[in-house]
């Protein structure tokens, strides 16, 4: 049977990944990435540059991202239907490019459990392309951590709760949550929705990257010139990847 090492590399730099995810690469046989076209080839040439700093005989094969909705009337029965048709695809490309009983891995941004789709694919491998494998998990430097390093936070305050959402469900997030709340996969620039005379924004792009940004400041000051920003970063790279945190500054905090 083979074996999946399902590794979280952190958030951009070879520097990230811990002992455990490099000697997870190098009994590595292989490698498999989904490749998402031109405007994202830095994602896949990061890949590449964690391979060669760390494991550079092992072979990374990508696969051609299938095209999804993105506005579809039905957002989870989409995605199910692109995890599954991503699964097909790379089920075929394991199965040429690796025996049984060999070990294949995935590097995933971050850490795999947090955001991420790739445990779900190795699902759909096993239950619909009968590819049976042994799955282990390596943890990594997440999104959040660079994020509140970077800017010399603490994530937690005394007393509250950490609310973790996406950009797409802020607008529904309550009150109490947005107190001190992380944000991830905004595609839009969700910070200018609801946004109180407290409320301050942490972000960061391309974090751990050579094209790190950083900024800070109450989102009623700096939130309009902040989606300038993303826009033009957005353009200048071909795609972007930001976090940020909102957290109230009030008498209570």
């Amino acid at each position: 049977m083979r074996t999946v090492s399902v590794i979280g590399i952190g958030a951009g730099s070879p520097e990230f990944l811990t002992l455990q995810a490099i000697s997870g690469l190098r009994h590595a046989r292989a490698v498999f990435a989904l490749d998402k076209g031109d405007t994202k080839a830095d994602l896949l040439a990061l890949r590449q540059h964690i391979i060669d700093t760390h494991s550079p005989s092992t072979p990374l094969y990508s696969i051609t991202d299938p095209e999804r909705d993105r506005n579809p009337d039905n957002y989870q029965a989409e995605v199910i239907r692109w995890h599954k048709q991503r699964a097909a695809l790379l089920a075929e490309a394991i199965r040429t490019h690796s025996g049984e009983n060999d070990t294949i891995a995935f590097l995933v941004w971050g850490d795999p459990s947090l955001y991420d789709s790739t445990l779900r694919i190795i699902e759909h491998m096993e239950t619909y392309e009968n590819l049976n494998m042994n799955v282990q998990v390596i943890p990594g430097i997440t999104a959040i951590q660079v994020l509140t390093a970077a800017h010399k936070l603490l994530l937690n305050r005394i007393g509250e709760a950490i609310h973790i959402t996406t950009g797409r469900n802020l607008k529904t997030t309550s009150a109490h949550n947005r107190r001190n709340c992380v944000v991830m996969l905004d595609g839009a620039n969700a910070w200018l929705e609801n946004f109180s005379d407290n409320t301050y924004i942490y972000w960061g792009a391309y974090l751990g990257t050579e094209h790190q940004v950083l900024r800070a400041g109450y989102v009623k000051d700096i939130g309009e010139e902040l989606a300038e920003l993303k826009k033009q970063l957005r353009t200048t790279h071909g795609w972007i990847m930001d976090t940020y945190l909102l957290r109230e500054l009030d008498e209570h905090a």
